[in-house]
């Protein structure tokens, strides 16, 4: 990752997938999630909730990279999940985006799984 494309205004370094599997909604943000990015990741966790798919799954396994504002997009997405009697899971985390959630003390909000599979409880 090249230090000129870390907070550009890009969107372009952010996909996000979103597919159903049994009861979950699975979301896989590839690329960056930062403050530019961030509402490519929001929007589909805020429809889900909308929709009723209150068990979210995040595969963080291809997710680069988080800054605060990515944080707060999941924090957000715990919070209306939850309110609805839902929950967050996150899978896969790369050590860099584990980072954020260590230093952060976010990690102990979240269910926290190795493995995608291990979050859709295979």
């Amino acid at each position: 990752m090249g230090r000129e494309t870390v907070g550009s205004a890009n969107q372009g370094r952010l996909h996000v997938g979103v597919r159903t599997e049994g009861s979950s909604e699975v979301l896989t943000p590839v690329g960056e999630l930062d403050h530019h990015t961030a509402e490519l990741l929001r929007e589909p966790l805020e429809a889900a909730v909308a929709q009723g798919r209150t068990r979210l799954v995040v595969d963080c396994s291809q997710l680069e990279f988080c800054d605060s504002t990515g944080l707060n997009v999941l924090l957000g997405a715990r919070l209306k999940a939850e309110a609805a009697g839902g929950v967050v899971h996150l899978a896969a985390m790369r050590p860099a985006v584990a980072r954020v959630f260590e230093i952060t003390g976010a990690g102990v909000v979240f269910e926290i799984h190795d493995s995608l599979d291990a979050a859709l409880g295979r």
